[in-house]
């Protein structure tokens, strides 16, 4: 190795560690990282940083993703990593005045995937709300409102056991909606179907009077058996409760967000409309779930077109 470029980065390290003030761990990481580059460039026969060129750094990023004999292959977060402190060994030795140009700073750190939201189906989503507990039971209306809600408004959990009974619009005469506070204590009105409706409507009259005389009185929509307001955890407990009589395994209350956002997708909603019912300030965090109908639609098209599996469809 290179003497030159080792000094280089060892100065570079120290600057990080002394001026930057890097974690321990944040520098243990890239001395791991300009190792592995350095190791490569003196097998490229690099032996300053002068001799090195935007070729030989895209080879490095290459090789990170690939892996070989002595080094496994790093996932994107890694490598990106790894590419960043080559990036920044570069730009230090710029401006030191150590070198006269850098080679890295048009190579980009690999995209990350984004991980998409996972949904359940509409089946499954009949099962969990059909394993609300025993029929009629005063928590089991509760908990079916409570279900209904949060699957029928895509609200947060603390968005659903927020609410006050204030915020359930149920008139008659008029289409059903509810107000969710989110986050910084924004609100927005959402509406409400007929059968988040229904099971609300049902736990207001034969259920929560039964639990509020346990308490002291409180505004709130969602009680727990003491008469109190239902905690998230309470909440949290209802959802894996159901679930489990259901025979349903990982399902959280941001699943059925994010199922509510992926159903409405599916049944042909506009991305910003579900922006607005979901709370998203911008619309990109929402397109997100975009990604997953457009996967919905590969598999579709690709287990019913006559020609995207090669078979025989007629000469047309």
């Amino acid at each position: 190795m290179s003497q030159n470029l080792g000094a280089v980065v060892d100065t570079y390290l120290a600057h990080l560690g002394v001026e930057r003030g890097l974690a321990a761990n944040t520098l243990a990481s890239y001395r791991r990282d300009l190792r592995r580059y350095l190791e490569d460039l003196t097998a490229r026969g690099r032996r300053s940083l002068d001799e090195v060129t935007e070729d030989d750094v895209i080879a490095f990023l290459g090789s990170l993703r690939e892996g070989d004999a002595e080094h496994r292959a790093l996932v994107a977060s890694s490598a990106a990593r790894a590419v960043s402190a080559v990036r920044g060994l570069h730009r230090f030795a710029i401006k030191e005045g150590l070198v006269g140009h850098d080679p890295a700073h048009l190579v980009s750190p690999p995209r990350q995937h984004r991980r998409l939201p996972k949904a359940i189906t509409v089946f499954e989503v009949e099962r969990l709300l059909a394993a609300s507990g025993p029929a009629d039971a005063p928590l089991t209306l509760r908990n079916r409102a409570l279900l209904e809600v949060l699957y029928g408004t895509g609200a947060r959990i603390s968005e659903a056991v927020g609410m006050a009974v204030d915020d359930a619009d149920l008139d008659p005469g008029e289409a059903a909606q509810v107000r969710l506070r989110g986050k910084g204590g924004k609100g927005r009105i959402v509406p409400l179907g007929r059968y988040a409706k229904n099971a609300v409507d049902a736990y207001l009259i034969r259920s929560r009077p039964l639990l509020a005389a346990h308490g002291r009185g409180t505004a709130a929509l969602f009680l727990n058996a003491r008469g109190g307001r239902l905690t998230r955890q309470g909440a949290w407990e209802v959802l894996q409760g159901a679930a489990e009589r259901a025979g349903l395994s990982g399902v959280s209350p941001h699943m059925l967000r994010h199922s509510f956002a992926t159903h409405l997708l599916d049944g042909g909603a506009d991305v910003r409309v579900v922006q607005e019912l979901l709370g998203h300030a911008s619309v990109t965090t929402t397109q997100v779930y975009t990604l997953v109908t457009v996967d919905k639609l590969r598999e579709v098209y690709a287990a019913a077109h006559p020609r995207a599996r090669g078979r025989p469809g007629g000469t047309g």
